[in-house]
């Protein structure tokens, strides 16, 4: 069996810098309501944002093993997204192995569990999303696979997929799918604009977004 597959399609680089610019809640509202991952999984520090192709990696409970090997392979720009087995409670990721994502020039990681050493990973500023923090250690004796589909957060996540995280949670975009998505995303930034403008003059949400049938239709009463 082939553990690790070293090649897969990304997006164009042009398309993953402009879903940058975008937050997570704009690209899952573009998308159809799609690939939105468990809220249990947040960044580790307020300000943080996730923006590249999936590398997926699938560990083994309480082994990092295969999380070394995706740091080897990964190519610059590349989210390690990890699942962890359904074992959670370990420190998967500390401080040395986040020294190495940055010399490599990783995207972030984006983990099913916990990672250790938060505040010193802080301190360098690297993008992690995950459950929390865990003193627990891990063991490096498992092989797990690299660079298969795996479900992330409830969320089916494919090698090259976009992978697009910040304060408000991580969003999973279909690699096909990301030029569609896009031009989505950016058409609602632009409805926004519009929506902004006429909400700053006064005019409620009620009115402006024609919710009166709607709270008529449900019988609402009012004094």
């Amino acid at each position: 069996m082939v553990h690790v597959i070293k090649n897969f399609k990304r997006p164009e680089k042009e398309i993953i810098e402009a879903f940058r610019k975008l937050s997570s809640a704009t690209v899952h509202e573009a998308s159809g309501k799609k690939g939105a991952v468990s809220y249990l999984i947040k960044p580790i520090n307020r300000g943080m944002k996730l923006c590249g192709p999936a590398l997926t990696v699938q560990c083994m409970p309480g082994d990092n093993l295969m999380l070394h090997k995706a740091l080897e392979i990964a190519s610059e720009g590349d989210v390690i997204v990890a699942d962890t087995h359904g074992a959670p409670e370990y420190g998967y990721w500390g401080d040395l192995m986040t020294v190495s994502a940055m010399a490599r020039k990783i995207g972030g990681l984006a983990i099913d569990g916990c990672i250790r050493d938060s505040q010193e990973i802080i301190e360098m500023g690297f993008p992690v999303f995950c459950r929390g923090f865990c003193i627990r250690g891990t063991s490096k004796s498992s092989l797990g696979l690299i660079n298969y589909p795996i479900i992330f957060g409830n969320v089916r996540v494919e090698p090259g997929d976009l992978v697009l995280g910040d304060d408000d949670g991580i969003v999973v975009v279909k690699r096909e799918e990301c030029e569609e998505v896009l031009k989505k995303a950016l058409k609602r930034v632009e409805d926004e604009d519009k929506k902004r403008k006429v909400l700053s003059t006064g005019i409620s949400s009620v009115e402006y977004n024609n919710l009166k049938e709607v709270f008529e239709k449900l019988g609402l009463v009012e004094e």
